[in-house]
């Protein structure tokens, strides 16, 4: 077996439960490089292996405020980082200083307008762009936002992150519809709310299981207290996220654009539900809209409107066959489209280069 080289993966806070899973599916597929984990914060249970925390305290303020990199004694160290978010690509570049850089992006890094003004970001940006060697955009929409950021069309790349998928689709048992993310504007909670309301209206008891965590949880509290059928479950671990796809009509994914202009880039529940059989309803907007084919792979309703949302829930609760075809179909695109073990292949390419 060839032996593989260390190179650095550089995410400033390490371990958050919403990024873990997409984050390590990006390597999965290396064969020559292999990554470690270098950041300013470690969160507690960060399941990446190896991690270095940059130095101590004051060694980190340095690195932030002053592009002073703290020594890295790591054996036969390729020159390679790659930076995980616009802003993890700003802070990296000292680390960076005789390495190839790359930044993948992934939606709000790049759209939220707060960004852009007195960050460390805003200040490197320039000097981002003319030392990366590239970009990775998660999704065509997040790179049409670099290209309007002046990130040149020649050092821009679409690679949408994988999914492993099982060899056959899993079979589904469909019982309740499904949330997973974070509880943010963007993501749609007031959105979700109104159209579960709207629901119950109708008669439709279908139970929503709401899997995360966020600022915006006490509109699903109130909306569970004064609706029967709402739980909440907090974060949960893959397996038993994978297991409540397994028992979902739909997963429900109604992203807007946040009021700050944070944006999803390509949300990775979608590919997850498409490769576990789940059919998903999703906002007709980026990079949901470049994964799924409405009425073809999933449904896609216009972004922001809990009417049609409701509406579309209720087509699938009561046209069992219509689900069905959407999640075969939509488990078909995931194998041809994302596939994890392609895709991460296809990112050590760029990132070791011609």
């Amino acid at each position: 077996m060839q032996a593989t080289s260390p190179f650095i993966v550089y995410r400033d806070r390490i371990g958050a439960p919403s990024e873990t899973e997409f984050l390590r599916r990006q390597y999965i597929g290396f064969q020559r490089l292999s990554p470690v984990w270098v950041g300013r914060t470690i969160l507690p249970g960060a399941p990446f292996t190896p991690i270095l925390r940059l130095g101590g305290p004051w060694q980190r303020l340095l690195f932030r405020y002053l592009g002073r990199a703290p020594r890295i004694d790591i054996p036969g160290l390729a020159p390679i980082v790659h930076a995980q978010f616009a802003r993890g690509g700003a802070l990296a570049l000292p680390l960076a200083a005789n390495a190839r850089l790359w930044v993948t992006l992934h939606g709000g890094d790049v759209s939220k307008t707060k960004n852009w003004s007195g960050t460390v970001l805003a200040r490197r940006w320039p000097a981002l762009v003319h030392q990366a060697a590239g970009f990775v955009a998660v999704s065509q929409a997040v790179a049409d936002i670099a290209l309007a950021r002046g990130v040149p069309a020649a050092k821009l790349h679409v690679l949408p992150i994988g999914v492993e998928l099982p060899p056959t689709m899993p079979a589904t048992t469909p019982e309740s519809f499904l949330f997973v993310g974070r509880f943010v504007e963007k993501k749609g909670i007031a959105v979700l709310c109104d159209a579960i309301r709207r629901l119950r209206a109708t008669g439709d008891p279908t139970p929503l299981i709401c899997v995360g965590d966020g600022p915006l949880r006490p509109l699903l509290e109130a909306l569970a207290r004064d609706l029967p059928g709402v739980a909440l479950t907090g974060w949960l671990p893959p397996a038993a996220v994978a297991a409540q796809m397994t028992r979902a009509v739909a997963l429900l994914v109604p992203s807007v654009i946040a009021s700050d202009g944070d944006a999803e880039g390509l949300p990775s529940v979608v590919v997850e539900a498409m490769a576990a059989g789940c059919t998903v309803i999703g906002s007709d907007q980026g990079g949901i809209a470049e994964a799924i084919q409405s009425d073809r792979t999933g449904l896609l309703v216009p972004p922001g409107d809990p009417a049609a949302l409701a509406a579309a829930m209720h087509r699938l609760v009561t046209n069992p066959s219509l689900r069905t075809r959407l999640a075969a179909s939509a488990f078909a695109q995931a194998a041809v489209r994302f596939n994890a073990m392609r895709q991460s292949q296809k990112l050590e390419a760029l990132l070791l280069g011609p």
